[in-house]
C-alpha cells in the first residue's frame, strides 16, 4: 500500500471514528440519525462500519447535523464545538466593553 492509499483509508477511519464519537455524545442511535438525515435506517450504521462513506453533500448535512463546521469535524481538540459556537453566537452581540470583560475573565479561569 503506498502512501497515498494509507492516507485515503486513515481519511475514511478518521471520518467513521468521528462520526461515531459525536453521535454518543449527542446520545443518538445510529438508527435514529440516520433516519433524521432523511437517509434508509442503515446509513449511518454502514458508514460506521466501513462499508460506506458519505458524499461530500452526505458530509456537510451530518456537520450540519452536528451543529459544527466541517473545520470543527476534522479538529478533535475542540472538546464542545457546540457549546463553543452557542458561546459565540452569544457574545458576538456584546458591546466592546463587555467583550473585554469576558476577556479578563476567561484569562482569570485559565490561570487557574
Amino acid at each position: 500500500m503506498d502512501e497515498i492509499e494509507k492516507n485515503i483509508e486513515y481519511g475514511k477511519e478518521f471520518v467513521r471514528h468521528r462520526i461515531t464519537e459525536l453521535r454518543l455524545k449527542t446520545g443518538i442511535s445510529e438508527y435514529q440519525m440516520s433516519l433524521e438525515l432523511g437517509q434508509n435506517k442503515s446509513y449511518i450504521q454502514s458508514i460506521s462500519s466501513g462499508k460506506a462513506m458519505p458524499s461530500m453533500a452526505g458530509f456537510l448535512n451530518i456537520c450540519d447535523y452536528f451543529d459544527i463546521t466541517p473545520i470543527e469535524f476534522f479538529d478533535t481538540s475542540i472538546q464542545e464545538p457546540n457549546l463553543l459556537n452557542d458561546l459565540i453566537k452569544t457574545i458576538e452581540t456584546l458591546p466592546k466593553a463587555d467583550l473585554e470583560l469576558i476577556l479578563k475573565i476567561v484569562e482569570r479561569l485559565k490561570k487557574d
